[in-house]
């Protein structure tokens, strides 16, 4: 069998199963391990899958640039970011995180609002000069340009001097096993600190982050207040992330 028709079994099945375990695939089809590692590995250089320890996840269509993101799935996040603006309270001190369902998370916020807004993104920044009753705070540090925000150990160490009620997440994958992803390390430390320093963390996953992962992991789902989605609730990852206990806040409703 040619490598690409290797290949092309492997992703068809990596869509149908939502994972492939290596040595699994290889007694069925008939290879050996190595094969089948080569060929993960031929495909997650090329971002076609991500891959784990034991076999391969799907990639996630979200570690695209910010330029990019914008066009993905834009009525899943404009859901996920008006469910996820009905939590920001009167008086509040919130914690948005950078990205593209952040920012529909701005454009979502009532003109009326007075809370405090902390966050490392520019973007979400200019977005909220037009609301007169909140204030900003802007985290300086080295800029991220993939996704507009801020990072590194400048930014981490000013995070450290702030606390907040709220924290709403942006990451690349959520998956049952692997946790919150992203896909730059730095990144993920950053998102990591801020969580650090707010009572409660909610997650906007948007559809197409659900049941995907990037290389770096954010936080354990342990670590969490509870995901918003708008994922169909019998989707297969959802119902394994409520056997383990995590909340799912649903944004169609």
């Amino acid at each position: 069998m040619l490598a690409a028709e290797r290949q092309s079994i492997l992703l068809s099945r990596l869509a149908e199963q939502g994972k492939l375990i290596a040595k699994d695939i290889a007694a069925e089809l008939g290879l050996s391990d190595d094969t089948v590692r080569r060929d993960l590995r031929e495909l997650a250089a090329a971002g076609m899958c991500q891959r784990v320890y034991g076999g391969a996840l799907p990639v996630s269509p979200a570690a695209a640039d910010y330029t990019a993101r914008i066009g993905v799935q834009p009525d899943s996040k404009d859901r996920v970011a008006r469910c996820a603006a009905r939590l920001i309270d009167q008086g509040s001190t919130v914690i948005l995180d950078g990205g593209t369902t952040t920012l529909a998370v701005v454009r979502a916020l009532t003109p009326s609002l007075n809370c405090t807004i902390i966050t490392h993104s520019p973007t979400i920044a200019a977005a909220l000069l037009p609301f007169t009753g909140i204030e900003i705070f802007l985290l300086g540090g080295r800029l991220f340009k993939h996704s507009a925000v801020t990072c590194g150990a400048a930014a981490v160490e000013a995070a450290q001097a702030i606390s907040a009620d709220l924290f709403l997440l942006g990451v690349t994958g959520v998956h049952s096993s692997e946790g919150l992803t992203t896909g730059d390390v730095e990144e993920a430390a950053m998102k990591r600190a801020l969580a650090g320093r707010a009572a409660d963390t909610y997650v906007l996953a948007s559809t197409e982050k659900i049941g995907v992962v990037s290389r770096y992991q954010v936080l354990p789902l342990t670590d969490i207040a509870g995901i918003i989605t708008d994922r169909p609730e019998n989707d297969a990852t959802l119902s394994a992330l409520r056997r383990d206990g995590t909340t799912l806040i649903d944004a169609n409703t």
